[in-house]
């Protein structure tokens, strides 16, 4: 059987161009896992094997990979950095035990270096941070370090030094044992030297290493007494101090390199050996009931156990369906019956894969820790649980971000309609945050996403994959409406006609709830003039209602239904009558209570040379933009700003305009708010022109 304490479950993730891509090349390499290194700037990185990632030079889906490196087995995702793909980061975590932060030594801690950190937060997944780039003009390490305890208040452990920064960077002192490893300029990995610390640096070295071993030591008392008491642990006993922080994410171990220089690579394979928890070290995966609230059971990391495996990723390709597994518990082999515990389904296991980017080696047996993809898997989708038909368990399921953006597309020929329609199921199933939806009336095909750039990937794949020209809208702005009053109504469900009739009587107020608390239900009827079995019946009536705003057809956000009083027919009344009564109630009392657009406000992150600033700031104000911060940085000026989404579309085109091309920008969801009056009047004209032309 297999050493699980041998098994490294990691992910490499960062900001856009932060180099996680070339960092896992360089690990494939050392490893020889492959023999020629691909450029990510060439378009020939293993990891990015879609055409789609090779021509734009960015990941769009996580790739797994599997290595070895000093008798240990490494299962690698190499994840996108865009913003618009975090779903991608977001799920591998999920099924990953450690992670490998890339940081760029001259751009510091970026945007999406800030939501990677906090999904992984969340996750609590244990991080080795590896600044790289520092051969690049401003490359500055112990600015990051800085950045990494303010931005993301986060506790970095300095592991080495770098030897000179920029052209004069040469490799890194490793604090521990006070020896300099530098590199010669031939670009090969395997060509340095192992040397003394430079005479300039003994200070500095001294300095960070007490730090070090102060850190570490407070993870054990004894070790912490005998340090106090003058006398310095062993290497070993550090090193285990430091494992034991990293795991409970006391601190994060970090270190620097270039990985396009192949210089300090190595040094952070060690530490992900040394400091990575294995797959029985983290915490237990949960299991849920059906509806998702946790049984108080866990899926506990053993061979020997009964099957616990989460289906975390779908993928089309060449071969038919893929889908991506990490195993908790248990083993699966070839052949063999699991049960979905989502549909209730068995399915046999056909074929099992271990995968490498887009190639595959079969395999026959896989076990607890493993990650590896099944071939031909039918009803299974991201997030669903496969276990034991014996022994049935629901692991903790996945939740998604809403789309904010949509376009409309229709196929430039009638003949690809039925071809549109099967290439986005499957691309429904590879992922979660794409939506898509008819318009009933218009009978147009809407398809939502994270953004532009999700969007218009989305758009090529079906072209180029799947061979689907298609029409492509103008985007649309998910706005949402909510209400601003109180009131307090009433309303009668009365129908005499032949036979039974229905009877049901509501009194009721309608208010605004708390923020992002969305729809609440309460009933304050005493004395039974309305029955308690109507009440799920009214709550569910209005609720169905609330998918269609009044003002422009949007869903409705926030809003609370308080039952005040009411009155029912011992013969007439029935849940019907009174579901009827609270979907009356609402297309009389909504209009009553202040109704208003909401529309989505991006978090929006700006890199701007120090020149452009004014034209910067000024072009986001102009979008109504609120301006929160602005931080001066070695090669130019972060801002950040709250900015509705409607005012962003084309704005790379136009940042580029005024930067000359140097500035770049980022964003996400960050909540809903109201609309000025002039946006307001003119999305309720569009959608009353809408439903005129149909």
């Amino acid at each position: 059987m297999v050493d699980l304490t041998t098994y490294r479950n990691i992910g490499i993730f960062a900001h856009v161009d932060a180099g996680k891509t070339t960092t896992t090349e360089r690990i494939l390499k050392l490893t020889g896992k492959i023999h020629k290194t691909g450029e990510v700037h060439d378009g020939d990185a293993t990891t990015d094997f879609m055409e789609q990632e090779q021509e734009r030079g960015i990941t769009i889906q996580s790739a797994a990979t599997t290595c070895e490196w000093d008798g240990h087995r490494f299962n690698i995702i190499d994840t996108p950095g865009h913003v618009d793909f975090t779903v991608e980061v977001y799920r591998s975590l999920k099924v990953l035990d450690g992670g490998v932060g890339v940081f760029c030594a001259s751009g510091g801690v970026e945007p999406q270096s800030e939501t990677n950190w906090r999904y992984a937060n969340e996750s609590k997944v244990a991080r080795v941070i590896f600044v790289n780039k520092m051969d690049r003009i401003g490359a500055d390490f112990m600015r990051v370090v800085s950045q990494i305890e303010d931005v993301l208040a986060a506790n970095p452990l300095v592991m080495n030094l770098p030897i000179g920064a920029e052209d004069d960077f040469v490799g890194v002192v490793d604090l521990l044992t006070r020896k300099a490893y530098v590199w010669d300029d031939s670009g090969e990995p395997e060509n340095f030297t192992v040397e003394d610390v430079p005479a300039d640096m003994v200070d500095d070295v001294e300095m960070w290493r007490d730090k070090l071993i102060e850190t570490a030591v407070e993870q054990d008392d004894d070790m912490m007494e005998m340090y106090l008491e003058g006398e310095e642990p062993t290497l070993d006993d550090i090193k285990r101090c430091i494992r034991l922080g990293t795991i409970k994410l006391d601190f994060f171990p970090t270190l620097c390199g270039s990985a396009f220089k192949n210089k300090g690579v190595q040094p952070v394979m060690d530490a992900v050996v040394d400091y990575l928890p294995n797959p029985v070290e983290v915490n237990p995966q949960p299991l849920t009931d059906e509806d998702g609230e946790e049984t108080g059971e866990f899926a506990i990391v053993d061979p020997e156990g009964p099957l616990r495996a989460l289906a975390f990723k779908i993928m089309d390709d060449r071969f038919g369906a893929l889908t991506f597994i990490r195993i908790y518990s248990g083993k699966m082999s070839k052949g063999m019956s699991i049960l979905n515990s989502y549909t209730g389904k068995t399915e046999r296991i056909g074929r099992m894969v271990e995968m490498h980017a887009d190639s595959r080696e079969e395999i026959n047996d896989a076990q607890a820790g493993d990650i590896i993809a099944v071939v031909g898997m039918k009803n299974v989708q991201t997030g669903h649980t496969l276990c034991d038909p014996n022994s049935p368990a629901i692991l903790e399921p996945m939740v998604f971000p809403e789309p904010v953006i949509s376009i409309a597309v229709s196929p430039k020929d009638k003949g690809s309609v039925e071809k549109m329609g099967i290439a986005i199921g499957k691309m429904i199933a590879e992922d979660p945050s794409f939506k898509v939806e008819t318009d009933e009336d218009s009978g147009e095909t809407i398809i939502k996403g994270m953004g532009e750039l999700h969007l218009d990937i989305k758009v090529d794949i079906l072209k180029r994959t799947y061979g689907v020209d298609l029409e492509v809208g103008k985007p649309q702005v998910a706005y949402r409406e909510t209400i601003t009053q109180k009131v307090d109504d009433s309303y009668t469900h009365k129908k005499q006609s032949g036979g039974s009739g229905q009877f049901g009587k509501i009194d009721y107020t309608i208010e605004p709830s708390e923020q992002n608390e969305g729809y609440v239900f309460e009933s304050k009827v005493v004395g039974g003039n309305v029955p308690k079995e109507f009440f799920p019946a009214i709550e569910k009536g209005f609720k169905v209602m609330l998918a269609e705003g009044v003002l422009a057809g949007y869903p409705v956000l926030d809003v609370k239904l308080t039952l005040t009083d009411g009155a029912f027919h011992a013969v007439d009344s029935s849940a019907i009558a009174f579901e009827l009564a609270a979907k009356g109630a609402y297309r009389q009392s909504m209009t009553k209570a202040g109704p208003q657009i909401l529309e989505p406000v991006m978090n929006v992150d700006v890199f701007t040379p120090d020149d452009h600033v004014g034209d910067v700031i000024g072009d986001l104000n102009r979008r109504r933009g609120m301006i929160k911060s602005q931080e001066a940085g070695a090669t130019g000026v972060r801002i950040k700003a709250d900015v509705p989404l409607s005012e962003m579309f084309g704005y790379i085109g136009s940042l580029r305009t005024m930067t000359s091309g140097r500035g770049q920008f980022s964003m996400e969801f960050a909540h809903y708010s109201p609309c000025p009056n002039s946006v307001s009047e003119e999305v309720i004209a569009e959608a009353k022109a809408r439903k005129a032309a149909k």
